[in-house]
């Protein structure tokens, strides 16, 4: 039987990790630097531990909802608060269709994030940062230093709202599209915060009077091509720390949801939304709605890109607190969170990083 590694040789794995850690971030050109780099193995850095859950053999697929025709057909609109509801609570992610942002727009958006990651890494570089608190954050792995391992993508961050910012403090290469689909995604929150009130059987706007609408985040994400795709993951297995996430995905795939310890494909529709539950309504609906779990493949297709667009005040400072709804609890289901700010809950859930085994929501149970 092998003895164990010292205690000196687990410091000196730990200090080649660090080593090359800062390495890769001192080189502020990310994944797609190393990929453009010409690089055939996958560094050890990006290496993920085995999952132990598998990928679905049964026809699994979450909801698609056509939002068609909601604000002048009662009927349907019923229909749609019911679907919108059944999927907030088993699967915590559906997809929308006829969601009043055009094919255009979309396309566009694709493309902006396209241009920002294929320009000139000298020109990129300048937005490169750790600083959470900058209105533009683009990095590799906001948690590179404390997840297990690095995922094979390179993020921007962007805040939109709740103050709108001057044109000049975002990239040129994706500036005016940005501005203008941050504006029609804030209106489709709005959409979906009154169906999710609804599916709560509380006031239309009700979830909108809370604040969950107000700050607007746009992450996004360019994952290239990997050479070893078995190796390592886009994005490790975690659920969003917002209150909701409206994503626009290209046409590659390899987004996954973990459903009843199974990953399922959610397959890219043509013109569709993917939207999904984040921690914070999960809190405050007293776990009515689920932030599911879901991952990124790696992929030797590439690259792929999506636009991630989180409801949350995320890091500014605010003495709001969110608990769960009065309405939504009673002596038979009594509170199961404490109250916390968005601030207080994204720190923690930052410091945890992703791939983590425990939800960020288990630390503030009652």
């Amino acid at each position: 039987m092998e003895d164990p590694p010292s205690t000196d040789a687990n410091e000196e794995n730990l200090n080649n990790r660090m080593n090359e850690l800062k390495a890769f971030d001192e080189t502020k050109a990310g994944v797609k630097g190393l990929v453009d780099s010409g690089i055939t193995k996958v560094p050890q850095i990006f290496y993920t531990p085995p999952d132990p859950f598998t990928t679905n053999k049964v026809e699994f697929s979450i909801p698609v909802i056509d939002l068609d025709g909601i604000e002048t057909n009662q009927d349907h609109r019923k229909e749609t608060v019911k679907k919108v509801g059944n999927a907030s609570s088993t699967w915590g992610f559906f997809q929308v269709v006829n969601h009043g942002i055009k094919q255009n727009v979309l396309d566009e958006m694709l493309e902006g994030v396209r241009r920002f990651y294929e320009e000139d890494t000298q020109v990129k570089k300048e937005w490169y940062t750790r600083d959470g608190s900058k209105r533009v954050v683009y990095n590799s792995n906001f948690d590179l230093y404390s997840a297990a391992s690095a995922n094979w993508r390179d993020t921007t961050y962007c805040s939109m709202a709740p103050k709108t910012p001057n044109p000049e403090e975002l990239p040129l290469a994706c500036r005016d599209i940005m501005i203008e689909y941050s504006k029609q995604v804030t209106k489709l929150g709005t959409s979906l915060f009154e169906l999710l009130s609804e599916a709560l059987d509380l006031k239309p706007y009700h979830l909108k009077n809370m604040g969950c609408s107000e700050g607007l985040a746009v992450l996004y994400h360019y994952y290239p091509a990997c050479p070893e795709p078995e190796l390592t993951l886009g994005a490790s297995k975690h659920a969003d720390y917002d209150f909701l996430t409206v994503l626009l995905q290209d046409n590659i795939g390899g987004l996954q949801i973990l459903h009843q310890n199974q990953w399922v494909d959610i397959p890219p529709v043509p013109g569709a939304l993917v939207v999904n539950i984040g921690d914070l309504l999960q809190l405050i609906s007293n776990d009515k709605f689920k932030s599911s779990q879901h991952r990124v493949l790696a992929n030797h297709i590439g690259p792929r890109v999506s636009v991630a667009c989180f409801f949350t005040t995320g890091l500014l400072p605010s003495s709001k607190l969110y608990g769960p709804i009065n309405e939504l609890t009673s002596e038979e289901n009594p509170p199961k969170y404490r109250e916390t700010t968005v601030r207080e809950y994204s720190l923690h859930y930052n410091s945890k990083g992703l791939g983590g085994t425990d939800s960020a929501l288990l630390d503030f149970m009652l």
